[in-house]
């Protein structure tokens, strides 16, 4: 038998003839990851380049302003954010607590969502009637009071001598007009949106609760997990100390309203129950709040009778003295291991600092702090 190749095949020792051009070329031709393919790589930029280094700071300056811009522009919308997050954090013991009682979470978000509303709508319910009551009053006796000032030969003096009726009927004109026009728009623009504003807080803090486990896992898992562990523990300590800061706080309240009542009570003001209730409601705004509140029952005692109004006054002062450095610190102390100092250096700084919303954290932030202190700084000093 012959053994020549076949005619269609070369011999053995005979190269391969090259494809034709414009044919695919061999793999061992092929440019290693296109390399080459469009062009030799420049050049790395130099980092010391006066041209880049002042390119790369404007932009810098240039992110950082609009990041401040943004943030001061939407500084109302994070303020209500942070104020629903805190409420959520602080009501949050209450639905942990329905749910040991084998409650779903979704039903035990619904019940204390639904008592927090009720506590408002009865605190609204206990103030309308008698403001209600007192404005009816006072529309029914304006025209026997203007006829009585004007039987009065006092009243007529002193309009004549000071010529009162001139000087009134020139203030008003079409400009007295317009910005008592402009004072009333601003008025319902002011009494709306406040109540946008807490409609929107009572939204979001209800999504908060709703969402509480999920966003405390979603935080977690942003932590390394060789101490994710110890991250976890550290943290439901400091929530649940903002926890017992709000029932701290809420008892702090209703010890005010019940001594409201009770000075209502003994001196025979009209409305005790509601004075109670704006007291208290008052008295959970932090810095202005317990002001309000004694404002608004001294005004009360005072259209009752100069001495109820004096006793009023009085009675409020020294009251917020002894729950400002007296009941505030040992309540603070016994719910949120917080020391009598610095529970009032942390309210007075907070406040200071960042008004409302400082005092308003002041306490927790103070708990939150001594609980790293002891846990993390010190034993790792103690290493060294």
């Amino acid at each position: 038998m012959s053994s020549e190749p076949p005619a269609d095949q070369p011999p053995a020792d005979q190269p391969l003839e090259e494809p034709p051009a414009g044919g695919p070329l061999p793999d061992d031709d092929l440019p290693d990851d296109d390399e080459g393919r469009f062009g030799e790589p420049g050049r790395p930029l130099n980092r010391r380049s006066p041209f880049l280094f002042g390119f790369l700071f404007g932009l810098g300056v240039i992110l950082a302003y609009a990041l401040f811009l943004g943030l001061r522009n939407a500084a109302s919308i994070l303020i209500l954010i942070f104020i629903a997050l805190f409420l959520a954090i602080g009501l949050n013991p209450a639905v942990d607590r329905l749910r040991r009682w084998g409650l779903r979470r979704g039903l035990a978000v619904a019940i204390v969502a639904l008592s927090v509303v009720g506590l408002l709508v009865g605190g609204l319910i206990a103030l309308i009637p008698p403001l209600v009551t007192q404005t009816t009053e006072l529309v029914n006796n304006a025209p026997d009071v203007i006829e009585s000032l004007r039987r009065s030969e006092t009243v007529n003096d002193l309009v004549q001598r000071y010529d009162i009726a001139n000087k009134v009927q020139g203030a008003i004109n079409a400009g007295t007009v317009g910005n008592a026009v402009g004072g009333v728009v601003g008025g319902a623009r002011l009494l709306f949106g406040t109540v946008f504003n807490i409609l929107t807080v009572l939204v979001l803090t209800i999504y908060f609760m709703a969402a509480f486990e999920r966003i405390k896992e979603t935080g977690y898992s942003l932590v390394p997990s060789t101490r994710r562990d110890r991250v976890r523990l550290l943290t439901d300590e400091i929530l649940t100390k903002v926890g017992a800061y709000m029932v701290g706080a809420l008892a702090i309240a209703i010890l005010a309203g019940l001594s409201t009542f009770a000075l209502a009570l003994a001196l025979g003001l009209a409305y005790p129950f509601a004075l109670a209730v704006v007291v208290a409601i008052c008295d959970l705004i932090p810095q202005i709040g317990a002001t309000l509140g004694a404002v608004v029952v001294s005004l009360v005692g005072l259209a009752s009778s100069i001495t109820d109004g004096v006793v009023c006054i009085v009675f409020f002062i020294v009251y917020q003295q002894v729950e400002n450095y007296l009941i505030y610190p040992n309540v603070m102390r016994r719910s949120v291991k917080v020391s009598d100092v610095a529970a009032l250096v942390a309210a007075l700084v907070g406040v200071g600092l960042f008004g409302v919303i400082g005092a308003l954290v002041a306490i927790p932030m103070v708990a939150a702090i001594q609980l790293i202190m002891r846990e993390v700084l010190v034993p790792s000093l103690d290493e060294r």
